[in-house]
């Protein structure tokens, strides 16, 4: 049996990051293969070293290498997150664009590429992640590797119209095609990629998930990434989660508790999220004391100047809402800008009426999963899902909203209050047997599978 050969920008090789989700799901095939992962060590130096760092860990080989401080600016801040990132989220009016911002992010990819390629053996498996990547596939393929290379992006992919604002979209469109298995998160992500492919070079989307383009044969499937369902759900009911149930219980005072959590980036709708909840209170008078909503928001890249102006706004629009509507012994809308455990957002969702996950675009949306997965079977909340969240093809059973119309997504919040318990059940019921079926474990073997690979 062969080995995996992961490719991400930041590994696992610190055991700490290795606590969930898709760095679980990597590390067991790699533990099973005997693997290698390749990727940043996450230090920026001055000049990198001739020869990357090395080292094995139960059984898996770490490959990493330092940035230059050039190489992290060119093809981390600006190319992959001021480029890519809001071009794939549709926010085209956010890009920067310029050439030799592309010319460092290609230069990572085959630098990367070049320490991959004398390290692979006859058997293996290559599977990349995410949009830092995108080249890979053609560095590879020009290295002289002809094996199966996987490919998993983990953020949208974009309408034909929209990806082509890129002004390098047909080179990374030819380096993607170089790869042997292409993973989206959701069937609209694979049909914009294969529309893009068929409009401008006469691509045949032959079925199954096979696409001839390029004189290539190459396999484009959705593959929508999952939780670890059953450990989340149990980590709902720990020592922790109940502490932090009972902290926010001593603020709610029986009031119900609607509950957002997002790292603070533009592509989650939180303005428009915010403007929803202040229509809630401005017209639904019954809600006004009874209802608290919190919303937990990290900041994410808080180099970039667009973050620190969404900041801004969150701050006015909160303050809007409590001035209006606050009392001495209520505040409407909590703001807080900050991270907790995972267990301790476990026991907030375990509380939460509403979840509310209204991205204006987003990959897939993992806390609207790990949401349903900490519910209580006899008192479940309602999960409020965006319509253009990849996890709104799985999770029908959500109230659907499109968050651009926030007024709509003020009725449908005082819906979900006002929800029986006994609809609550039977639509839970419906999203719990999704989540725990299509988990983590479910995502990788099902790509794995399409890739050849055959795990012990």
């Amino acid at each position: 049996m062969g080995r995996l050969i992961a490719i991400s920008n930041r590994t696992a090789a610190d055991p700490s990051a290795r606590a969930g989700g898709l760095a679980v799901a990597v590390w067991e095939s790699l533990t099973s293969t005997g693997g290698m992962w390749f990727g940043w060590s996450g230090n920026i130096v001055d000049e990198v070293a001739a020869e990357p760092e090395t080292f094995s860990d139960e059984g898996v080989d770490f490959v990493v290498t330092d940035f230059t401080e050039a190489e992290h600016d060119g093809f981390y801040l600006q190319y992959a997150n001021r480029v890519i990132w809001p071009v794939f989220h549709y926010r085209v009016d956010l890009a920067h664009f310029g050439n030799t911002d592309f010319e460092t992010y290609a230069a990572v990819n085959k630098r990367i590429a070049n320490l991959v390629v004398p390290r692979l053996e006859d058997g293996d498996s290559v599977w990349v992640h995410d949009y830092h990547f995108l080249l890979m596939g053609g560095y590879l393929r020009e290295g002289g590797w002809t094996g199966p290379i996987g490919f998993f992006l983990h953020i949208p992919f974009p309408s034909p119209e929209v990806f082509q604002a890129l002004p390098e979209h047909e080179q990374i469109a030819r380096a993607m095609a170089d790869f042997s298995v292409l993973g989206f998160q959701s069937k609209t992500d694979r049909a914009n990629f294969v529309r893009y492919l068929v409009e401008n070079y006469d691509a045949a989307d032959e079925g199954d998930g096979w696409v001839s383009v390029f004189g290539r044969r190459i396999r484009a499937n959705a593959y929508p990434i999952g939780i670890e369902a059953e450990k989340f759900a149990k980590a709902a009911t720990s020592e922790t989660a109940k502490t932090a149930a009972t902290r926010i219980g001593r603020f709610l005072g029986g009031r119900n508790l609607v509950l957002g959590v997002d790292r603070m980036d533009y592509s989650k709708g939180l303005p428009q999220r915010f403007e929803a909840v202040g229509k809630l209170f401005d017209h639904f008078p019954t809600t006004r004391g009874k209802v608290s909503v919190t919303q937990i928001a990290p900041p994410s890249r808080s180099k970039v100047e667009e973050y620190r102006d969404l900041r801004i706004q969150l701050d006015e629009l909160a303050g809007r809402i409590n001035g209006d509507y606050g009392d001495l012994d209520w505040i409407p809308l909590r703001y807080l800008a900050r991270s907790y455990d995972r267990r301790v957002l476990a026991g907030l969702y375990r509380i939460a009426r509403v979840c509310l996950v209204t991205p204006l675009r987003d990959g897939m949306n993992l806390v609207a999963k790990e949401y349903v997965m900490a519910q209580d079977p006899d008192d479940p909340g309602v999960l409020i899902l965006s319509q253009f969240a990849g996890a709104a093809e799985q999770l029908s059973d959500a109230l659907i909203v499109n968050p651009h119309d926030t007024f709509s997504v003020a009725e449908t919040i005082n819906q979900a209050l006002e929800m029986t318990v006994e609809e609550r059940r039977t639509r839970w019921e419906k999203l719990r047997r999704t989540v725990a079926s299509e988990d983590i474990s479910w995502w990788r073997q099902k790509f794995l599978r399409d890739l050849g690979v055959n795990e012990a």
